[in-house]
C-alpha cells in the first residue's frame, strides 16, 4: 500500500483509482461498507481513499477534548487490512480549509488525483465550510467524466453505524459493543514510557502509554491483549486514569500490567486492545488495600481473556 501527502505532480501509477472520501476514523464495519462499493464500481481500478490528517475537527475546533480512535498509521493498517491499495493523505492546515469546492473538486480530485471514480456516504460534505456536499458531487463529477456512488448508509439494530456511536460506547464503559461495531477490539498504540515504578514495587509491573490524541474511554481497569513490537501478543490487566505531568496538566495515561512476561519494552510501540471493562477506578486506603485490588483485577481480567471470543464481523 502507497501514502501519498500532495496531490500534486502525482506519477502516473497514483492516478487513475476509485477513491472513498472521508476521515475513515477507526475503520469500522461502516468504512469496510463503502470500500466494498468502491470496489464494485471499478473492481479493475486500484482501490484508493482519500482522507485527511489530523483531521479537520481537530484543526477546526482545537479546544475540544481528544476523540480520535485511530491515528494516522493505526488506520492506514485497517485502511490496507480491507484492501486499499493507495491512501491520499491530505495535509489539513489552515490553507487548506479555505479551499472551496470547486476546487477541491477540479484540481485535488480530478487534476491532481485522477479519480475515475467516487464513493462517498450521503453525510459526506467537503470544502469551506462544507460548500459541497453529494448533490454537488453528482453535478460536477459528471460534467468532469468521474463516476460517484453514494452508498446508503450501513445500519445495525440501533440505526445508522459511526465512529460517534462507537466512541460513545468507548466512554460509556462497553469496548465490546465498540468492538461489534468496529469489527475489532479497538485498541491504543503508543510507546512505552518509564513511570514512576510504584508497580513494580508492589508486584506488578506495568508498560505505561500516554493516550495522546487517542480518545480517552472509560476510566478504570481492563481486561486486554497486548502486541509488542517484535510480534508476540500478550494477555494482561490495564488501568486508564490522569496523572500530573511535570507542568501539572493532567495527561491520560494506560497502565498495563502483561501477565507472565518479564522483558524491558521501554521506547517501543505496543498496541493495547480493549476486550473487556472490570472497574470504574477508585483510591485506596493503603499500599495493601491496592495489592490485593490488583491482584484481584488481574484474576478477573485471566477469566475474563479465558472467555472472549474475537467480535463478530
Amino acid at each position: 500500500m502507497r501514502i501519498i501527502k500532495d496531490w500534486r505532480g502525482l506519477p502516473e501509477d497514483a492516478r487513475g483509482a476509485v477513491v472513498a472520501l472521508g476521515n475513515f476514523d477507526g475503520v469500522h464495519l461502516g468504512h469496510a461498507h463503502v470500500l466494498r462499493a468502491a470496489h464494485r464500481a471499478r473492481p479493475n481500478a486500484p482501490l484508493g481513499v482519500l482522507t485527511f490528517e489530523p483531521h479537520p475537527r481537530e484543526l477546526l475546533r482545537p479546544y475540544e477534548r481528544p476523540f480520535r480512535l485511530t491515528l494516522a498509521p493505526a488506520r492506514a493498517d485497517g485502511l490496507a487490512a480491507l484492501g486499499v491499495q493507495i491512501i491520499y493523505e491530505m495535509p489539513f492546515d489552515a490553507q487548506f480549509s479555505e479551499m472551496n469546492a470547486e476546487t477541491f473538486l477540479s484540481e485535488v480530485l480530478d487534476k491532481g488525483v485522477g479519480a475515475c471514480h467516487l464513493v462517498c456516504g450521503p453525510d459526506f460534505a467537503f470544502g469551506r465550510r462544507r460548500g459541497g456536499d453529494t448533490h454537488f458531487l453528482a453535478a460536477r463529477a459528471e460534467a468532469l467524466g468521474i463516476g460517484l456512488t453514494v452508498v446508503r448508509p450501513f445500519n445495525d439494530e440501533a440505526g445508522q453505524l459511526s465512529s460517534s456511536r462507537i466512541r460513545r460506547a468507548l466512554q460509556d464503559g462497553y469496548p465490546e459493543r465498540a468492538a461489534l461495531k468496529l469489527g475489532h477490539h479497538w485498541a491504543i498504540r503508543g510507546i512505552v514510557i518509564p513511570g514512576d515504578r510504584r508497580g513494580r514495587a508492589i508486584g506488578f509491573p506495568t508498560a505505561n502509554v500516554l493516550l495522546g490524541r487517542h480518545l480517552e474511554p472509560a476510566r478504570g481497569v481492563y481486561a486486554v491483549t497486548t502486541a509488542l513490537a517484535d510480534g508476540r501478543r500478550l494477555r494482561g490487566v490495564a488501568n486508564i486514569g490522569r496523572r500530573p505531568t511535570v507542568s501539572a496538566v493532567p495527561e491520560s495515561l494506560l497502565e498495563v500490567n502483561l501477565f507472565d512476561f518479564a522483558g524491558d519494552i521501554y521506547g517501543e510501540e505496543i498496541e493495547v486492545a480493549l476486550i473487556a471493562f472490570l472497574r470504574p477506578e477508585r483510591r485506596f486506603a493503603g499500599v495493601d488495600a491496592l495489592r490485593a485490588q490488583i491482584a484481584a483485577d488481574a484474576a478477573e481480567a485471566r477469566r475474563v481473556l479465558d472467555l472472549a471470543v474475537p467480535p463478530s464481523a
